[in-house]
């Protein structure tokens, strides 16, 4: 494919700037918010979200789900083609689900249920589980449910992370890294009428502030952050307005327990408990973000009593680093993003550690290279936080299960392990929370992970835009845009 690709001054175009740049566009190999941003643009999945987090049809327009919970056979669209023009159909489905099953896949422990694939005709796939699946088809509105060419992974092999083919509405040109990334129309979309515009390009731009400047001046159409001192400041002639929800995610930073001085879960707790999160809250992201202690915001029917934050305790903290053995304090280094407010936040967690004896070097790493050194297990403190996703389950497991894709923490424990695999096999609400509930009695003692905030949905967006839709997972789409 192309790189550096711009579009005619005359083609409609909606810029959308990205506080990251996005690494790899594979969903498979993914773990950035910014790619998913992208992907929505690129890749269609088999089910979507509706505004209000309803799980509604997209490549598959309907399906059922067997009695004993464990079969789904789902029913897809006809007639859709993958940009490069070859078919979608069950066996497409059949490839991209075992390809999410592979081990260097990020989605295995999302797929890793399904069993046994079977193409029943061109547009019939049923899928059987090794056991009841609760987030299954939660789990399929995301990045395991959105589909690939088959023909454009043979052909591109491992360089497929540059060259991402799906059945969406905009078709990928090219980027120049860390600047921009080029979309134009899919002329042979599947959804009569949409895309409604002619391409889309993504403009990198790390400082809030500047992307800011940009919407004000009309080169950016959306922003996917916004500055916070900003949200009160808007003035009845702005050509902008901001969408500030809350959200299904969180905000932290997870702690190495594989190698000291986070090995031992009485400094992780020390830590923890010195951490004033109200303070955060106010004085960095000016309300607009809730103090949290766990993984589940209010938004998600697994919200407890974890997520209240604990009330600072020096002499606790004290207590628990001399029973640590490390009464004298001690130095580690946390590694944050590039933006200014999470160096922000990283100065303060500075000052509020510093009357314990404990000195925090601070470190600024790109998002990408923040996750290789997380997955190699060569940070001290890594400040990466997550999106949220509408089933409980993805906001917790791959982060706290042993072995988890996304277990930057190393960190393992059967208890856990097996409340959480009980959580992921029933399918009652009710109970479901009662494991997640006893699960987090253990992860706010262990702290594998300092949860400081839920964020919310915070965009900017020019009034020119119109059919903005907004989606509990945070995620913009722009089939339905114009401007």
């Amino acid at each position: 494919m192309l790189s550096g690709v711009s579009l005619s001054a005359a083609a409609a175009v909606i810029n959308i700037s990205l506080d990251d740049d996005p690494g790899k566009l594979d969903p498979t190999q993914s773990s950035m918010i910014a790619e998913r941003i992208v992907y929505q643009s690129i890749f269609d999945k088999l089910v979507d979200l509706d505004e209000s987090g309803k799980i509604v049809p997209m490549l598959a327009q309907r399906w059922t789900i067997s009695d004993d919970q464990k079969t789904y056979t789902l029913y897809l669209q006809k007639g859709v083609k993958f940009q490069d023009g070859t078919p979608f159909n069950a066996k497409a489905v059949e490839f991209n689900l075992l390809r999410g099953q592979e081990k260097n896949s990020l989605r295995r422990n999302e797929l890793k249920y399904i069993k046994q694939i079977t193409v029943v005709d061109d547009s019939t796939v049923k899928l059987e589980l090794t056991a009841p699946f609760a987030p299954f088809m939660s789990i399929l509105t995301d990045r395991a449910g959105m589909m690939s060419s088959p023909d454009a992974v043979k052909k591109y092999g491992d360089d497929y992370v540059n060259n991402p083919v799906g059945t969406g509405p905009f078709i990928y040109k090219g980027r120049l890294k860390g600047a921009t990334i080029t979309l134009e129309k899919n002329p042979h979309y599947w959804q009569a009428g949409l895309p409604k515009v002619d391409g889309v390009t993504y403009k990198i731009m790390n400082d809030v502030n500047v992307a800011f400047n940009n919407l004000r001046s009309g080169q950016v159409d959306i922003t996917n952050r916004f500055p916070y001192k900003e949200i009160t400041n808007i003035d009845a002639g702005a050509k902008y307005t901001v969408i500030n929800k809350p959200s299904l995610g969180f905000r932290g930073f997870y702690l190495n327990t594989a190698k000291p001085p986070f090995d031992k879960k009485e400094v992780r707790e020390a830590v923890d408990i010195l951490i004033d999160r109200n303070a955060i809250a106010k004085v960095v992201y000016n309300g607009a973000v809730a103090a949290a202690h766990s993984p589940f915001s209010k938004a998600q029917f697994a919200h407890g009593e974890a997520d209240a934050p604990p009330k600072v305790d020096l002499v606790r903290a004290k207590a628990l680093l001399k029973a640590a053995g490390k009464e004298a304090g001690f130095s580690f280094r946390l590694t944050l993003p590039t933006t200014p407010y999470e160096s922000q936040v990283g100065q303060m967690i500075q000052g509020m550690l510093r009357p314990a004896g404990i000195s925090v070097t601070l470190e600024k790493a790109e998002l990408a290279t923040q996750i290789e050194a997380g997955k190699a297990g060569t940070h001290e403190a890594l400040f990466v936080g997550w999106s949220g996703r509408p089933d409980p389950d993805q906001n917790v497991y791959d982060f706290t299960v042993t072995n988890g894709s996304l277990n930057y923490s190393k960190y393992g424990t059967k208890e856990v392990d097996d409340l959480l695999q009980q959580a992921r096999l029933e399918s009652n609400e009710a109970k479901r929370k009662a494991f997640y509930d006893q699960a987090m009695q253990i992860l706010v003692k262990d702290v594998p992970y300092v949860f400081l905030n839920h964020d919310n949905v915070l965009f900017g967006i020019s009034k020119g835009i119109k059919g903005f839709r907004l989606v509990p997972d945070g995620v913009i789409r722009t089939a339905t845009l114009s401007k």
